[in-house]
């Protein structure tokens, strides 16, 4: 799901804190944006497989500062705002949280 052109929307490797200088010596950052990535990846393939456009709304790959992978949403409210109400829709129509 990389190459998407979206300066907004990273999908490269995104370390919170690292413009603040957080990296960590010895913290194996890329091992936790690998397994984000593929969970990002995946979230992204159902968005795209429910009608989303990915420069709307997708799941971005990162990392915390100790390295463990964290998968961000990021969007446009309006976009965010249609998720909503397809994810409450769902939850409705089956009793609670899937």
């Amino acid at each position: 799901m990389t190459g998407s052109g979206e300066d907004w929307l990273s999908d490269g490797l995104d370390v919170v804190g690292a413009e603040s200088g957080l990296w960590v010596r010895g913290v194996d950052y890329i091992a936790g944006w690998r397994g984000a990535r593929e969970a990002a990846d995946r979230l992204n393939r159902a968005l795209l497989g429910a009608g989303f456009e990915l420069s709307d709304v997708r799941a971005v790959a990162s990392t915390n500062e100790d390295g463990r992978g964290v998968v961000r949403l990021a969007g446009w409210p309006d976009a965010v705002d249609r998720l909503a109400n397809l994810l409450e829709a769902h939850a409705d129509g089956r009793g609670g949280a899937a």
